[in-house]
């Protein structure tokens, strides 16, 4: 399928990668309902047009990953991986200026879609960039392969960093359960049932993966942001459980006197951090552990002093936090608060690997260097959420994240999101210039 062959009319001046990421964008794959099969036949022709080699992977029921590949010269080294996750996030459209659905374009080229910035645009731009290189008559050592998993996603699924735990007062910490989580669907929790599961699969260690790019953060200044690691995020529930009675006494040892001392440690804590990194200007928010109170439960009546109460945190911590001692904090602060008082994770990632941006790192090195040579000043940053990168790190292949938009406001996830033509476009320069590089890496030892 030549780009511009199909979807709406949008004039013989548009570039074809542009009309071909908008009829991207029109494929409606946002939850809870994507047209997963949609989306997957509209890459597997552009992967098929540029003749490249398809595989679909059932990861589970209704859950396909297509891995496109470009063979390189020499199979035995080890390839780079280029993913991206074909599913959107929820939309309120009374919010939005057009339809999300219908990519418009203004007369500013500012194209208005939902995945217009997560992550459509970087599927695209890594497949029209291989377009280009295909038709220049390019060929590299190093196979490249193109994932297109679904993101979002949820499961009750063993995962060795998913051990749900309880503290008790005077027990230390009990497991709850072993190896198991329940993880509502949520972007930055997702993955389990695309890039978990398909990483433990065969057809992924065929793939020989020895470096991976995935999807960054829009900047609104001239640099571009390149993400070497994530958070830990925690999902926590406290617990606190106290004397009922009637709502006209002054009951002591209640649920609701412990949970707000419980929730004044917490949010106490949230406080310092935000205050560090207001006051220091050379932090970022991946560089502080940020906290949220998201849930609140309890309570039967108005005039019924509860016997439980409970109150749920969103906490990302960096990767330069020891966990062990942050979780020594929590418990220590559902102590003070009393007994009856336990915790339990709904998430818990444990794995704090980050990737080498030491300019000795052969894969740093070639992405810096062209980066310098394209005088694209760029800014190392840890992802202040989660993506795929961290399974892909946690199984052991370096990744980075990044999208190439600068000068562009953080959208996605929000009302009206777009991207403006031109720097989607640039994308794709950035990226022709960017996969020849990586995939002309020398022979590293381990390879021989």
């Amino acid at each position: 399928m030549a780009p511009g062959k199909q979807g709406k009319s949008t004039g013989a001046s548009e570039n074809p990668s542009v009309t071909l990421f908008r009829e991207y964008l029109r494929i409606d794959t946002v939850h809870p309902k994507p047209d997963y099969d949609a989306a997957v036949q509209f890459l597997e022709r552009v992967g098929t047009d540029l003749g490249l080699e398809c595989q679909k992977v059932e990861v589970c029921q209704g859950r396909v990953v297509l891995v496109l590949t470009w063979p390189g010269t020499n199979p035995r080294l080890r390839s780079i991986l280029l993913n991206s996750h074909t599913d959107v996030v929820p939309v309120f459209e009374e919010h939005w200026t057009y339809p999300p659905f219908e990519a418009v374009k203004d007369s500013q080229g500012n194209i208005y879609a939902r995945g217009a910035q997560d992550m459509k645009c970087v599927s695209i731009q890594y497949l029209e960039a291989i377009r280009r290189l295909k038709a220049e008559g390019k060929s590299f050592a190093r196979t490249i392969h193109l994932s297109f998993v679904p993101a979002l996603g949820c499961a009750v699924l063993g995962m060795a960093n998913g051990t749900r735990l309880a503290w008790k007062r005077g027990g230390g910490v009990e497991d709850a359960f072993t190896h198991g989580s329940f993880l509502p669907t949520d972007e930055e929790v997702g993955g389990h049932k695309g890039m978990v599961m398909f990483l433990q699969r065969p057809e992924f260690k065929a793939l020989n993966v020895g470096f991976a790019l995935d999807e960054g953060l829009a900047s609104p200044s001239d640099t571009y942001s390149v993400f070497y690691g994530e958070k830990s995020p925690w999902w926590i529930k406290v617990k606190c459980t106290g004397s009922p009675g009637h709502g006209s006494r002054f009951i002591t040892n209640t649920a609701a006197e412990k949970l707000h001392k419980v929730i004044t440690s917490f949010l106490g804590f949230r406080e310092s951090e935000k205050q560090r990194l207001k006051s220091n200007t050379s932090l970022t928010l991946g560089d502080v552990t940020s906290l949220n109170m998201t849930m609140l439960e309890g309570g039967v009546s108005f005039n019924v002093v509860p016997s439980e109460m409970a109150v749920g945190f969103d906490i990302r911590i960096p990767p330069t936090v020891d966990l062990k001692a942050f979780e020594e904090q929590v418990a220590a602060w559902c102590r003070a608060a009393g007994d009856g008082v336990t915790y339990e994770f709904h998430q818990k990632c444990m794995d704090q690997q980050i990737t080498s941006t030491e300019e000795s790192d052969p894969w740093w090195k070639a992405f810096s260097g062209v980066c310098r040579d394209m005088k694209l000043p760029l800014k190392l940053e840890i992802f202040p959420a989660a993506t795929d990168s961290r399974y892909i790190r946690a199984a052991g292949y370096p990744a980075l994240g990044f999208s190439p938009m600068n000068r562009t406001p953080v959208l996605l996830h929000d009302h009206n999101e777009f991207l403006n033509e031109d720097v989607f476009l640039r994308g794709i320069d950035i990226y022709a210039r960017l996969l020849p590089a990586l995939a002309s890496v020398p022979p590293l030892p381990a390879e021989g």
